[in-house]
């Protein structure tokens, strides 16, 4: 069983001109494996990369697991993949910015990946945000995000006009729908957008971040892909979804054929994600979007029979 122990450092960090304590130094260890490290020029505070994965779940309603969203935090810029139920409490518990991201990127409509696309939008503006940070995604998102203003008109209207006397206009976001591209590029670091197969969904998107000091892909959902596999090879930080590779672990009222159809068409189990892994090399592959319906060991024991580098189940508030 992989074995991760934290170390923690307390490093500035601005956001949006507020400072923030925020947590950077991470320590893996890997029981039963050693693991070689590239050598690299040294890495600056400031452009240090750090990946935490705020929730890790699926649309099953577990204690623990909250929404699929993951913080790439590079030096004291917040870039974050999918806004899940739960995400601004999330960025609490991981002290990163409660009042705006520098920016955010969508993998697709589903309801789990952006129900908290709202709690992001006008909490972070109820803790302060004046100004818009932009939000990349699928087409689709603009409208989703115009029927949110309009569903939170009242509240708006009584924070900007009664005594709250929150700023106008700071609950607005800029939304930028995107195809496959390059869709960020400033200060040493490029996010790509690239298609991945979701079922009938027809845009879905991973993203590759390449930053002063790490790559790191983030599938989304998606079933094995060969546009992955491109993406995500040789990178040092691989986040995948996972189903059981077991189709009569299912829930619902569906049979275990109607599930196993409706797994091979949306998303990635456990074996296949360890055969993607074997051919992306990728030099630590944590696995996320898990709904908890097969032990660890088991997702581990499948990964492994096709890949043999490092894995780990991630947990939310996990950083990398």
């Amino acid at each position: 069983m992989t074995t991760i122990t934290i170390s923690l450092r307390r490093t500035r960090i601005m956001a949006n001109g507020v400072p923030v304590a925020l947590a950077l130094a991470v320590t893996l260890l890997w029981q039963g494996v050693a693991v070689g490290a590239a050598q690299r020029a040294p890495v600056s505070a400031r452009d240090s990369t750090v990946v935490v994965m705020l929730g890790t779940g699926t649309p099953r309603p577990l204690a623990d697991v909250w929404g699929p969203a993951t913080a790439v935090v590079v030096g004291d810029r917040v870039f974050l993949v999918d806004a899940g139920d739960g995400v601004e409490r999330r960025l609490a518990a991981a002290r990163l910015p409660i009042d705006g991201v520098t920016a955010a990127f969508i993998t697709h409509l589903h309801s789990d990946h952006v129900l908290g696309l709202a709690d992001l939008i006008f909490t972070s503006w109820v803790m302060g945000r004046t100004r818009p940070f932009p939000v990349y995604g699928p087409h689709g998102l603009a409208q989703m995000v115009e029927h949110l203003y309009g569903a939170f008109s009242e509240d708006i209207q009584i924070r900007t006009e009664g005594l709250e006397h929150e700023s106008r206009d700071g609950y607005r976001i800029g939304v930028r729908e995107i195809g496959p591209s390059v869709v960020y590029d400033s200060g040493g670091v490029r996010i790509t957008a690239f298609q991945v197969n979701h079922g009938e969904w027809r845009e879905a998107y991973g993203y590759r971040f390449d930053t002063p000091g790490r790559t790191v892909v983030l599938s989304g959902d998606t079933s094995p892909s060969e546009e992955l596999v491109r993406m995500a090879t040789g990178v040092d930080l691989l986040i995948d979804e996972v189903q059981p590779s077991d189709s009569t672990r299912h829930p619902g009222k569906r049979t275990a054929a109607e599930w196993a159809r409706y797994v091979r068409q949306y998303h990635t189990t456990a074996l296949q994600l360890g055969e993607v892994a074997a051919r992306a090399h990728p030099k630590l592959l944590v696995v996320y979007h898990n709904g908890r319906r097969a032990p660890a060991d088991q997702l581990l024991a499948d990964i492994r029979r096709s890949f043999t580098g490092p894995v780990v189940i991630a947990a939310d508030l996990q950083r990398f």
